[in-house]
C-alpha cells in the first residue's frame, strides 16, 4: 500500500498506530489522553480519507483487516522516527521516549520491578511499556525495544540473549500433600494445567529429567503464563512454571516444586530492537542496563 492522498491527517495515521499496537481503542485512549470516542472518531476518518475499512470487531475484540495490518507495517516505523525527529522541538528539556514491548509474567515478575534503578539513572527518559502481546518469535514495529522469547536469534533485527526459559513441575502445596501423600515421589495420577502454546514443553521436560509423567487424571489448556501460575498456586494441578521467573512464589511459599529437576528449553529471552535503532543513545542505555542488571541477576 502506498499513501498517496497529501491531505491525509498525521494525527489520525499517529491515532491508528496506536490502537493497532494496542488492537483496543480504549487503550489507545488512555496512552493518546483523549477519549475512545475521539480514537473512535479519528480511525472513522482515516478510513474515509483512504477509502478502506481498517479494523473489523470479532468476539476477541478488535482486529486489523489485511489492509489496516499493511499500512501499519508500512507507518509505524516512519510515525515513530518523525515523532524521534520533533522531540527536540517540542520539550526544552530534550526528553525522549522509548517504547518497549515486554511478555506480562516477565514484565510483571522482573522487569518492572527492577525499572525505578533505570529511570533513576535516567530521568529524560520517558518509558512506555506493552504488556499487551504475549506471542513469542515476534517484534512489534511500534516498539523500540522488546523482550520475547525466540527459539534462535530473530533474522534482521539486533539482539541479545538474556537467559534460557527453564522450566519445573510445580504446584501448591496442598495439592502435593495429595499427591505424594506421606512419601516424595506422586502415589496417584494428578491434574495438569498446560499452556496452550507450549504443550511440548511436558515432553521436553520429561526428556531432560528422565522422569516419565503419569497419564494426567484431567487436563487444563490455558493461553497465558499468567493464568498458568496462577492455576497452579489455586491447586488446578500442576503446572511446568518459568524460572527464575517465579522464584519470588516459592519464596513466599506459593508454589512448590513436584520435582526438583529445572530444565532449560531451547526457547531464551531475547532483547531485541531494530537494526537502525542501535545508534541511538536512549536505546543503547536501556540495552546496557538489561545487560547489567537483569541477565545477571536471573
Amino acid at each position: 500500500m502506498k499513501i498517496t492522498n497529501r491531505q491525509l491527517s498525521l494525527r489520525g495515521l499517529r491515532t491508528f498506530c496506536v490502537a493497532a499496537s494496542h488492537k483496543s481503542f480504549r487503550l489507545a485512549a488512555e496512552e493518546l489522553f483523549v477519549t475512545p470516542s475521539a480514537v473512535s472518531h479519528q480511525i472513522k476518518s482515516l478510513e474515509d480519507e483512504l477509502g478502506v475499512t481498517l479494523f473489523t470487531r470479532s468476539a476477541n475484540g478488535l482486529d486489523l483487516t489485511a489492509t489496516g495490518q499493511a499500512l501499519f507495517d508500512q507507518t509505524a516505523s516512519l510515525i515513530r522516527q518523525l515523532d524521534e525527529a520533533t522531540a527536540p522541538f517540542r520539550s526544552r528539556t530534550n526528553r525522549t521516549t522509548l517504547r518497549i514491548s515486554v511478555q506480562p509474567f516477565f514484565a510483571s515478575e522482573i522487569f518492572v520491578s527492577r525499572l525505578a534503578e533505570f529511570t533513576a539513572l535516567h530521568p529524560e527518559i520517558d518509558i512506555h511499556i506493552d504488556t499487551s502481546d504475549e506471542s513469542p518469535e515476534k517484534h512489534p514495529a511500534s516498539a523500540d525495544l522488546s523482550i520475547r522469547l525466540f527459539r534462535s536469534a530473530p533474522a534482521h533485527l539486533e539482539s541479545d540473549v538474556l537467559f534460557p526459559l527453564r522450566v519445573v513441575p510445580a504446584c501448591s502445596p496442598q495439592l502435593r500433600k495429595e499427591i505424594v501423600g506421606s512419601g516424595r515421589k506422586p502415589k496417584k495420577p494428578y491434574p495438569v494445567v498446560v499452556h496452550a502454546n507450549r504443550v511440548v514443553d511436558w515432553q521436553t521436560w520429561s526428556e531432560g529429567s528422565g522422569i516419565e509423567i503419569p497419564e494426567p487424571s484431567n487436563i487444563v489448556h490455558l493461553n497465558s503464563m499468567f493464568a498458568v501460575v496462577r492455576a497452579a498456586e489455586q491447586g488446578l494441578g500442576v503446572a511446568l512454571v518459568p524460572m527464575p521467573l517465579s522464584e519470588g512464589r516459592f519464596k513466599s511459599g506459593r508454589l512448590v516444586r513436584l520435582y526438583k529437576d529445572e530444565i532449560a528449553t531451547p526457547d531464551c529471552y531475547h532483547l531485541v530492537y531494530a537494526e537502525d535503532s542501535r545508534n541511538r543513545e536512549s536505546v543503547q542505555a536501556l540495552r546496557q542496563w538489561v545487560l547489567e542488571t537483569i541477565a545477571p541477576a536471573t
